[in-house]
């Protein structure tokens, strides 16, 4: 759609509604189009008002506030838990391994696993997934490899289990390395 030039009246309400408006910081105001000339009416039409109507300029608006960020998931955790989780000094209370399975069984295995962790209490799991590719390489080169690691996030981020989930962290070489997770779960409310 074209610009097109505003009328006189258009213009003036314009230069209204801007001179309401404060500029963003580091931005300058805008400023009203150029009005477009219109053609003198041969005939006055009675009916036609002479001038614009005044119109009452818009109240201040109050400033919203913006809405709270949800909590990330790399700050649920104190640094005790970052630094025992980052050294392996953390032993996991419950093991899910996913090697062996197909995508829909997977699913259902970590939707079964996350069930029997949380029921038992347990605080530090292991989710064994698999390697991803190989750097320089990708899942389109052999699309079976690494489908589970790649859906495994947005299984947990949809799951029934995600709100006792407090932290999702990259596992220890000697609990798995890249080819596992750790899911910090949170301590049952009593």
């Amino acid at each position: 759609m074209r610009d097109r030039p505003l009328a006189p009246d258009e213009a003036a309400l314009w230069r209204r509604v801007a001179a309401t408006v404060r500029p963003l910081k580091g931005r300058a105001g805008v400023s009203a189009p150029a009005a477009k000339a219109e053609p003198a009416a041969t005939a006055p039409d009675a009916a036609a008002p002479t001038s614009p109507p005044a119109v009452p300029a818009p109240p201040a608006l109050a400033r919203a506030r913006p809405a709270p960020a949800p909590p990330r998931l790399s700050n649920t955790l104190d640094g005790g838990w970052d630094r025992r989780l980052a050294r392996g000094a953390a032993a996991p209370d419950y093991v899910i391994d996913l090697h062996g399975h197909g995508l829909a069984a997977a699913h259902a295995a970590l939707d079964a696993g996350l069930a029997r962790a949380t029921a038992a209490g347990a605080r530090l799991v292991l989710l064994v997934t698999g390697r991803p590719p190989p750097p320089g390489r990708s899942r389109m080169d052999d699309p079976l490899r690494g489908v589970i690691r790649a859906s495994v996030t947005d299984w947990l981020h949809h799951s029934r289990h995600a709100a006792a989930i407090a932290a999702i962290r990259a596992a220890h070489p000697r609990h798995g390395g890249a080819g596992a997770l750790y899911l910090v779960l949170r301590r049952a409310r009593v």
